[in-house]
């Protein structure tokens, strides 16, 4: 049987191989919807220093284990999609954070990124933070270059078919997270369920293409109203770049 091509819309934006080009999708997932106007100048970034501090308060939080603290420390774009409940949950399915080590500190134009080791009950794991200028985090991405591409996926749709798409984005690059924030992320969601019907289960993950610049992984999805195939393409890191929706699904099966 030949190789299903992954020809549909992409949710974002997907690298091309060999080349800086990118694609510009369209479709039942496409591009990031335009940025709303703002008005004024945006908060300044932190200073390497007020990053470092901010971090180190962050990752305290999560040492203590503090779900409404650490709701607190989101930024209004991350608490919108998210409560301290949700928070309380998330923090339940991940490892007891033992110490840290901040390894970099990159201020920018309006937000810092940091990248830590964390030393948890689990082992060690790298961590790169999105900071804004009052100190928040913006957004966040597991080093998970060590596991399984079909793996992250799982967890990547287990999260955002539960309603966690800040751990959903989390998963995505980060221009990905810069194209696609948490509250498009949810919209989008919500968005194909309307069409679709309502998440069922992940019938089965297959690993299409591998090569060293990236994986396409299909997952084979169930809704109530239909079942039909998502293509997920991952970089040499296992960063998500591209989430396909069918754009002309296939109805559920008939019950045997």
């Amino acid at each position: 049987m030949p190789r299903p091509q992954p020809r549909r819309a992409l949710i974002g934006l997907m690298l091309l191989l060999g080349s800086q080009a990118l694609l510009a999708p369209g479709g039942a997932w496409a591009q990031a919807d335009p940025a709303p106007a703002t008005s004024g100048q945006p908060s300044a970034a932190l200073s390497e220093a007020q990053a470092r501090a901010a971090a180190e308060r962050i990752l305290t939080t999560i040492r203590n284990g503090d779900a409404q603290a650490r709701f607190n420390q989101f930024s209004p774009a991350l608490q919108s999609v998210s409560s301290p409940r949700m928070v309380a949950e998330t923090m339940k399915t991940q490892p007891k954070l033992l110490r840290w080590a901040i390894r970099s500190i990159q201020p920018g134009f309006d937000s810092s990124t940091v990248e830590a080791t964390l030393f948890t009950s689990a082992g060690e794991r790298d961590l790169l933070m999105v900071i804004d200028g009052q100190g928040r985090i913006d957004g966040y991405h597991f080093n998970v270059t060590d596991q399984p591409a079909e793996k992250v996926v799982r967890d990547f749709i287990t999260a955002l078919s539960s309603g966690h798409f800040i751990s959903a984005s989390s998963f995505l690059s980060p221009l990905m997270q810069e194209q696609i924030p948490q509250g498009q992320l949810q919209q989008k969601w919500l968005n194909l369920q309307r069409i679709t019907g309502n998440f069922v289960r992940v019938k089965r993950i297959n690993r299409a293409e591998s090569t060293p610049e990236m994986r396409l992984v299909i997952v084979n999805t169930e809704f109530n109203r239909l079942t039909d195939n998502l293509f997920v393409t991952l970089d040499s890191e296992n960063r998500i770049i591209g989430v396909d929706f069918p754009t002309d699904p296939a109805p559920p099966s008939p019950p045997r």
